[in-house]
């Protein structure tokens, strides 16, 4: 029976001239075909199809149902149907509480989609009758018994099919819904089923139902007989192992690539396409080979598989081209730090040679200077200046030397050192790295890392320095290493050796006014979330920070207190607070961060004889220190306090002896038998902090004298210097650190060696502006220029800590 194509009438409806309705909805199926003459269960959620079943319930309950050519598609177009489907009467619905509909639908004509009517809110489509095509032979009765027995056999081994299926199909007389019963209990391809109900000619689609029924009957006695044959090999606890057996032996009869192969082929594609020197790629076409000779539950598949990986994935001839533009990495440099000027110069000249002669082995450049003054930031512009990818490595605390030349790979985790891993990650042989905190590596029965960093740092012998890992040379000589530490001194001194030191010294007031307004401010308003419009900090509200809240060489808390300004805007901003222009002057800075930290009391600590100031060098920056001496009847020892190191003590016993040597000098009031009569204290405040070096030596000499003499020392003056017993002054370091530390202190004098006034060329010009340098090469000069002017008789006695002639009279004793 045939159905002419719908003509549409005036109102737009389709006509209809049979049996069949002209037009019908039409839902969608996905990974599913469905098939005439069969009950078909389907579970419908899509809001469309919901509705479209609805209204089908409500009028004839007939539709069409065709399988989807995308089944990843969840609302198919018309182009995305096959064009052939079945009609089908809902026979029975039930509603889930989830809100999809679970259908029984009964399997009807097999049909053709003609046109799409409309496709709002469901498909409706016109339809015509596909009827088959039967030419009855006893070939064709021939085919339908040899369907029905090789699907009986196929019910016998398989459990997904019901023994009930056994008997339906051989009650069956009609051929064509044999075909339509089979076909739709059957677990093949979705193209494979909609190829059966295409197929309208009886015997073809027998033919074709007869191939597939074979195949999956071989397939099936494959696994039975691969079931059988892998069971008397294993044992109980080796279940895994079977089912890989089994996989492997079903993909070797299908002529499939197991697993393993195509990981082994992968790993042979990126050896190719690595382009690793000669000698690496030998070794990893040998460990290719042990690879794929190795079951996949072998200990060493994993093992070999993960350094194989390691080995295509370093750069072995990957690099980027330097920028080696002078002027360009000299705005690099300017636009990401104030001053330091000496210290771009010399990375100038760094990059000045490596334009002139690229082949030339690089330095390894040593930053050294307190925490907060730039030096990793430093090591980031260079690179950017460079063109060339940046890496950092933190070696603070690192006591094993496999950290930095890594594990063998007898170790079970074991991976490559630090070096390799960051070049892994620049993903470049020429990258800047560095290395951080280079002073605080320690030691221990693991090995020592200092020693392991001498091959690193030594361009003479990077070129090929081999990880224990790898096991293979690399090349290091085209890396830019820098390092980084607080203090040179815990640096063995082979290590030291090798690098190219570079101080960078802390900050002058001005120089963190300078940085604050210029990069801080700007980066706290933006991370706080602020409108930089409408936020702005005064010169005297940012050096009110500078002075009263902050005590460093560098600039770290001094951001982080200009953070705490912005957080508390910020919070006064969220909370509703009117969102206007604020000029933060030092009113606001003390009302947000509470009342100053730090307060000068030099003045205060010096007013007495027997008080003097001096000048440190820490780790962290210049400090100020103060010395303090007193007296009190005895039999001339010693005693020495504040946590001092065996330097200043021979220090202070220096400066004490250089004072007895010449008492005489101090005027008329000292008696020569005074000094053994007496006991003398000398103590260093702070005792909680170890200090060390010979460079308190002239300020402890100042406070013995201050102490017998009863002369107060200058409010003002602070003095570094190491004294001789014959009393010369030497020199020190780190002068413009310790001047720093007076700029800090407020101090305007400070007495320093004759042989560093070289040193003044460290030191900005401001600075010197601002502080009074005096420089002394005895220390008669020292204690010319520190003391107060001369008090009455009978005060210094007292102050130098002898009882006054009135005590003595009125107690012999």
């Amino acid at each position: 029976m045939s159905v002419e194509i719908p003509q549409l009438d005036g109102a737009g409806e389709p006509k209809s001239d049979g049996a069949l309705p002209a037009a019908l909805p039409v839902l969608p199926l996905r990974e599913s075909v469905p098939f005439p003459d069969t009950l078909i269960p389907l579970a419908v959620g899509q809001e469309r199809s919901v509705r479209l079943v609805n209204d089908v319930l409500g009028g004839e309950r007939t539709l069409v149902m065709v399988a989807s050519t995308d089944a990843e598609n969840e609302e198919p177009g018309p182009g995305d149907l096959y064009r052939i489907g079945v009609v089908g009467t809902v026979a029975r619905m039930m509603k889930v509480p989830d809100g999809t509909l679970r259908i029984l639908v009964q399997g009807g004509q097999r049909v053709r989609l003609e046109s799409f009517v409309t496709t709002e809110p469901y498909l409706v489509a016109a339809i015509a009758e596909e009827p088959d095509i039967v030419s009855p032979s006893s070939e064709l009765e021939g085919l339908a018994r040899s369907v029905q027995s090789t699907f009986t056999q196929i019910i016998e081994q398989v459990p997904y099919l019901p023994e009930e299926l056994q008997l339906a199909v051989a009650n069956l007389e009609d051929p064509a819904e044999l075909t339509h019963m089979i076909a739709g209990a059957l677990r093949i391809k979705t193209e494979e089923k909609q190829e059966l109900l295409e197929q309208r000619d009886l015997a073809k689609r027998l033919r074709r139902l007869s191939e597939l029924l074979a195949r999956e009957l071989e397939l099936i006695s494959i696994g039975s007989r691969i079931q059988s044959q892998v069971q008397s090999e294993m044992e109980k606890g080796q279940r895994e192992y079977f089912l890989r057996q089994q996989l492997r032996a079903i993909q070797e009869e299908l002529g499939e690539v197991d697993e393993q192969q195509a990981e082994a082929t992968e790993l042979r594609e990126r050896i190719e396409s690595a382009e690793l020197p000669g000698h690496a790629r030998r070794q990893a076409e040998r460990e290719l080979t042990r690879f794929e000779r190795l079951p996949p539950q072998s200990a060493e598949h994993g093992v070999i598989r993960t350094y194989l990986e390691w080995i295509v994935d370093l750069p072995w001839s990957k690099s980027t081209d330097d920028d080696l533009d002078l002027k360009k990495a000299r705005r690099t440099l300017d636009r990401d730090h104030y001053d330091i000027d000496k210290v771009k110069d010399r990375i100038l000249e760094f990059l000045a040679v490596q334009k002139l002669n690229p082949g030339a082995p690089s330095s390894i450049l040593c930053f050294v200077g307190p925490p907060g003054v730039g030096k990793t930031s430093l090591g980031r512009s260079i690179a950017g200046a460079m063109g060339r990818k940046f890496e950092r490595i933190s070696v603070g605390g690192v006591r094993d030397e496999s950290e930095i030349r890594g594990h063998r790979r007898t170790y079970i985790g074991a991976l490559p050192g630090t070096i390799i891993r960051a070049l892994r990650d620049a993903e470049s042989n020429n990258p800047v790295v560095m290395i951080d905190e280079i002073e605080k590596m320690g030691a221990d029965f693991r090995g020592d890392p200092a020693s392991a960093m001498l091959e690193v740092l030594d361009p003479e012998q990077n070129s090929s320095f081999r990880d224990h890992y790898l096991d293979l040379p690399f090349d290091l000589s085209k890396v830019m290493f820098i390092t980084t530490a607080n203090q040179l001194e815990p640096v063995p001194g082979a290590l030291r050796d090798r690098m190219e030191t570079i101080q960078l010294a802390g900050y002058t007031e001005e120089e963190k006014l300078q940085i604050a307004k210029r990069y801080l401010v700007g980066r706290q308003i933006e991370r706080n979330g602020l409108d930089p419009a409408k936020v702005e900090f005064s010169d005297e509200a940012l050096r009110l920070i500078i002075d009263g809240y902050t005590r460093e060489a560098g600039v770290r808390n001094l951001e982080r207190e200009i953070g705490a300004v912005c957080r508390k805007l910020a919070r006064r901003q969220a909370e509703g607070a009117q969102n206007r222009k604020r000029m933060i002057r030092p009113k606001q800075v003390t009302e947000l961060l509470g009342r100053r930290k730090f307060l000068s009391d030099v003045r205060r600590r010096t007013d007495q004889p027997g008080v003097a100031t001096g000048l440190a060098w820490t780790p962290v920056g210049g400090d100020r220190l103060f010395v303090e001496a007193t007296a009190f009847p005895g039999e001339g020892k010693l005693q020495i306090t504040g946590q001092l190191g065996d330097v200043m003590k021979e220090s202070a016993a220096a400066a004490l002896s250089y004072v007895k040597a010449n008492a005489g000098r101090w005027g008329p009031s000292v008696p020569e038998e005074w000094f053994s009569t007496h006991d003398i204290h000398v103590h260093v405040p702070a005792g909680a902090i170890p200090k060390d070096g010979p460079s308190a030596g002239i300020t402890m000499a100042t406070a013995l004298v201050s102490l017998v003499t009863g002369r107060a020392v200058r409010s003002d003056t602070a003095m570094t210097g190491e004294i001789t017993l014959t009393g010369k002054v030497l020199p020190i370091g780190g002068l413009k650190e310790k001047a720093l530390a007076a700029q800090r202190a407020e101090l305007r004098r400070v007495i320093a060696p004759k042989l560093n006034q070289p040193d003044l060329e460290d030191i900005p010009a401001h600075l010197r502006r601002d502080i009074d340098f005096v420089f002394v090469d005895t220390i008669d000069t020292v204690l010319r220029e520190a003391l107060e002017e001369e008090h009455p008789p009978a005060k210094r006695r007292r102050a130098a800590g002898r009882p006054s002639p009135e005590r003595i009279a009125a107690n012999p004793a």
